[in-house]
């Protein structure tokens, strides 16, 4: 198993935030309406927080082949919002308390971390 995961970044954009929600069938406002994010507790419009984790699914996949996904497990934290203009870039590495998984984070251009928590690729 390689010791690093193959990161995966992706600029966040309106259009691919309005792309996802419709995709998605997730219209929340919150992601959508700048007016009424703006009365929220994010005070703007935020990403779909699946938007960032399927950066890390791309990374398992990048780095072990498609299959890896099918029984691959996954235990992750949403730690901060991601906005229009971020650029979020997912990797891991081995965790060296259990070498079957992966230490996993995605991170804004600031080295912010917005995901954290492992991933262990399926068989």
């Amino acid at each position: 198993m390689p010791s690093e995961l193959q990161p995966v970044s992706l600029k966040i954009t309106q259009p691919r935030i309005n792309a996802y929600a419709k995709i998605t069938r997730d219209p929340n406002p919150i992601h959508l309406d700048a007016e009424f994010a703006a009365t929220t507790e994010m005070r703007g419009i935020i990403a779909h927080g699946t938007l960032s984790l399927n950066l890390l699914w791309r990374a398992l996949a990048g780095t072990f082949g498609a299959e890896a996904c099918d029984g691959a497990e996954m235990d992750v934290r949403f730690v901060r919002p991601v906005r229009v203009d971020d650029v979020v870039t997912a990797a891991g590495h081995r965790d060296e308390a259990d070498p079957s998984r992966y230490l996993v984070q995605v991170t804004n251009q600031a080295g912010e971390a917005v995901i954290t928590g492992w991933a262990r690729p399926g068989t």
